[in-house]
């Protein structure tokens, strides 16, 4: 008896799995052709995808248009050296990466988050094995009510399961609601999230002499991952690294993706 009941719970779950895939078939991430198995590409889309490769700034993981030696340093990197100690991003913020990344964010697209994680993990292995808990960048509680998901930790709890390290969300809170970023110049953007975010007193024993991996989604300006860090090493922590799934490269800026981080 007990057999035969696992066999049909079998059999019923086959067959809600197979009403789902007629109802709702899986399309591909880029331009939402049928496909075999969701959060993949179609073989259009695929070689549109720009992934990021060394050699690259050791500090921001801009890719060198030229070989360099390792542990080299961009000059904006120089020139303004981050909180954090490393970022890295696995693909441009162009083409299809661009699309995967709306498709998450503002089309309930959760089902890409596996694939994308995947992908920071290929890029980062190094970020995510010396990381003592993975914390994605908030989101206020207002944004997150209209939203009801945090892109950034949709990613950093599928890459936790990947790597099997501990994820932390409500150890960086959003304090103050901020405006989208889209439309404001550099400094209005860097005083737009100055002082936005804080580590609770109940999560400061956990952040203090850790090493830190904070995710997002897109890596742009580069002011919201600095204000997190900045939350954080006050808060204790003994180094901050980011991982970002997509990168704006410089070249490929748009106004509209001020609205990243």
């Amino acid at each position: 008896m007990a057999e035969t009941a696992v066999q049909f719970k079998g059999l019923i779950a086959f067959g809600a799995k197979w009403i789902g895939r007629v109802l709702f078939p899986p399309v591909c991430a880029g331009c939402e052709r049928i496909i075999a198995d969701s959060g993949c590409l179609c073989g259009q889309c695929w070689p549109k995808l720009r992934f990021l490769e060394q050699p690259w700034c050791d500090v921001m993981g801009t890719p060198f248009s030229y070989e360099v030696a390792e542990g080299m340093m961009s000059g904006d990197a120089i020139a303004n050296l981050p909180p954090f100690r490393r970022a890295r991003a696995a693909v441009s913020y162009t083409g299809v990466a661009r699309q995967m990344v709306l498709g998450l964010k503002f089309g309930d697209r959760t089902e890409l988050a596996p694939f994308m994680a995947r992908w920071m993990m290929r890029v980062a292995p190094d970020l995510v094995a010396e990381a003592d808990l993975i914390v994605p960048v908030p989101l206020h509680r207002i944004r997150y009510f209209n939203r009801r998901f945090n892109q950034s930790a949709e990613l950093g709890r599928e890459l936790c399961k990947l790597a099997d390290k501990r994820f932390s969300p409500e150890s960086v809170v959003r304090s103050r609601a901020t405006r989208q970023q889209v439309g404001l110049a550099a400094r209005a953007r860097e005083e737009n999230v100055r002082g936005a975010f804080r580590v609770p007193a109940r999560r400061t024993d956990l952040v203090r002499g850790k090493n830190v991996l904070v995710i997002d989604d897109v890596f742009t300006t580069g002011n919201t991952v600095v204000a997190v860090t900045k939350a954080l090493k006050k808060a204790g922590a003994a180094q901050v690294d980011v991982l970002t799934f997509a990168r704006v490269l410089p070249g490929d800026f748009r106004p509209e993706d001020a609205g990243s981080i």
